[in-house]
């Protein structure tokens, strides 16, 4: 039996995390650590949005007031440490795993920048091209700005106010959803700004799979890129299958560019849905895989210079 688009549409899973869903004045915070937030005004999309910023442990001591960090910025930053902010009271819980695993010794001390959605602007922002399955027919999007977005606004509000040490080994991108397209997006884009990214279960049919097309033949990837799916992400018949061919087909493109290949992780779970719990789960090995221990740190006091061209 066919299915018409509109029964299609309805069986999809929606990824548009629209607004934040705060849970109220009795809802009690889930921020472990250092959380920093405050108001960024982008040029880039004409608006404002908070940045929210977590220092490891140990930022503010004495001993470190030298010390510069790696820096992993992350999209959706209202779903990332705090359940009274995010969507369906469910978070990446990236400030607990990275208190544990610094703690471990098993990741290198950063920084994390949460960059907070513009709610109902957020397909619009971080998508380069259309989603024609969810939005069929939809208005033009303005994500091909993202980089810009980054270089201009993001990483220079961070930067005045925070110990961050430059160069693109030092520097990430992550996201899920349709802000994991973004953060694979910006990161192919901008590989010598940005040398390593998280995507998790990234829409990769906006565009009808334009991502994947762009990658081929690419002179230069990340490197190093962490890709998460689950096979129960979507409602819709053969889309995981499909998904997660597609998700193999840009790993195989990352680690194909003519120059520099880059080096990449795949992770499929048969079993996880499309949600912050899944990502929370595979956070911990997605950050050991871009912030190994084991990396050598630039001095303290010395910040690596980068270019920021794309």
């Amino acid at each position: 039996m066919k299915l018409t688009l509109v029964a299609l549409l309805a069986v999809v899973a929606l990824p548009l995390h629209a607004a934040d869903a705060s849970s109220g004045a009795d809802c009690r915070p889930t921020v472990t650590g250092k959380l920093d937030i405050f108001d960024l005004q982008s040029s880039t999309f004409g608006n404002s949005r908070k940045l929210r910023v977590w220092l490891p442990p140990g930022y503010s001591d004495s001993t470190n007031e030298r010390r510069y960090y790696p820096v992993l910025y992350i999209f959706d930053a209202q779903n990332v440490f705090d359940i009274c902010t995010s969507y369906a009271h469910k978070e990446w819980q990236v400030d607990e795993t990275l208190t544990r695993l610094i703690g471990k010794g098993k990741v290198e001390p950063l920084i994390v920048v949460g960059i907070d959605h513009a709610g109902e602007r957020r397909a619009y922002e971080w998508l380069p091209w259309q989603d024609n399955i969810q939005n069929p027919g939809g208005g033009p999007t303005g994500g091909v700005r993202l980089t810009e977005f980054m270089v201009k606004d993001v990483m220079p509000a961070a930067e005045a106010r925070y110990r961050i040490r430059k160069g693109p080994e030092n520097t990430a991108i992550a996201g899920s959803s349709y802000g994991g397209v973004a953060a694979l997006y910006v990161g192919i884009m901008a590989p010598t700004v940005f040398g390593k990214v998280l995507g998790e279960s990234p829409v990769l049919w906006v565009g009808n799979g334009q991502l994947v097309r762009d990658t081929v033949g690419i002179p230069m990837a990340p490197s190093r890129t962490y890709l998460g799916y689950g096979m129960k992400e979507w409602k819709l018949p053969g889309e995981n299958e499909t998904s997660a061919k597609m998700l193999s087909q840009l790993a195989a493109n990352l680690r194909s560019a003519t120059f520099k290949p880059g080096e990449v992780r795949v992770e499929i779970d048969p079993d996880a849905t499309h949600d912050e719990d899944a990502w929370a789960r595979r956070f911990p090995e997605a950050i050991q895989f871009l912030f190994p221990r084991n990396a050598v740190p630039a001095p303290p006091s010395v910040e690596t210079k980068h270019s920021r061209g794309n």
